[in-house]
């Protein structure tokens, strides 16, 4: 018996598919005669009847019904309380994947590898899974679903390669497990979205309002701290509340002159991308927006 599945043992197979009448410690074999197939990891052992081996087999059975019974009415239970919180978390985004590898250990041992690159921003959802060479029908699917196909230690049928080179479907064959990792973090890592840096410039004091013809409200300032740039990102507070949030400084003049910036202590007029409601005493935070990369 091996987990839920049990028989009488109809034949011995060595790797090279020669019959053995018994095996002993560390040798290994293929044997016919169970009445399904087990997990990988599961026990195997040998019992002295086959009323023996239904009964303990049965007994597992129920332990393992009663197990994903409580562990599902917990599972309800924790998904009620937390509905809120669901509801308003962010989208996870998510990286479909038919993986397809020479032996069911090594296709578990890459999917446990990938779930836990995941994030609560991005991960990698295993659509399907298996042992054995890449077919057509896993091609079919990737192309329904917008997912590469990764093969390890496996290659695909020439006719499983001739419907992804027409319907566009990306296949990567891989021979050592952390290559494969690393090029799927790599993929993920490019799905987050990337940091927003500020880099402070400088502050400037709105003196005066104005308007002009063709060009609309002008503010005159004294920068007060640093320097001011013109193209450079604005925040605009007035009575210590934010007016204008991420706005762009479109107009710098010195005088007359249109200048690159201004630094502290000189006085200067000002127009800003879209914005209107200037007003004298507000006060002008100006700053750079870089995007940073994220990796995971």
């Amino acid at each position: 018996m091996a987990g839920s599945a049990y028989g009488r043992v109809r034949a011995l197979l060595n790797e090279r598919g020669e019959q053995l009448a018994e095996a002993g410690p560390s040798t290994p074999v293929e044997i016919l005669g169970l009445d399904s197939t087990p997990s990988p990891g599961d026990a195997f052992a040998v019992v002295e009847n086959e009323a023996r081996a239904r009964e303990l087999t049965e007994y597992r059975a129920r332990l393992k019904r009663e197990k994903s019974s409580v562990s599902g009415a917990a599972a309800a239970g924790a998904s009620l309380a937390d509905m809120m919180a669901k509801l308003s978390a962010k989208k996870v985004s998510e990286l479909p994947l038919i993986i397809k590898g020479d032996v069911q250990g090594s296709v578990e041992a890459i999917a446990g590898a990938l779930e836990k690159l995941g994030t609560d921003e991005v991960r990698a959802r295993v659509i399907l899974s298996g042992a054995g060479a890449i077919s057509e029908s896993d091609v079919t699917l990737a192309k329904g679903a917008g997912a590469p196909i990764i093969g390890f230690n496996v290659r695909a049928s020439k006719q499983a390669r001739d419907l992804a080179e027409r319907e566009g479907v990306e296949i990567r064959y891989y021979a050592i497990i952390y290559d494969l990792i690393d090029d799927i973090k790599g993929v993920m890592s490019g799905m987050l979205s990337p940091i927003q840096r500020e880099t402070f410039l400088g502050n400037a004091r709105v003196l005066q309002a104005f308007d002009i013809s063709k060009i609309g409200r002008v503010a005159g300032c004294r920068v007060t701290e640093g320097v001011v740039r013109r193209g450079a990102k604005v925040r605009i507070v007035r009575d210590k509340i934010v007016v204008l949030e991420l706005g762009t400084l479109q107009t710098l003049k010195r005088f007359k002159d249109e200048v690159a910036e201004v630094t502290n202590g000189m006085e200067c007029g000002m127009a800003f991308a879209g914005f209107q409601d200037i007003r004298e005493g507000d006060e002008i935070e100006c700053f750079t927006v870089e995007e940073v990369k994220r990796s995971l």
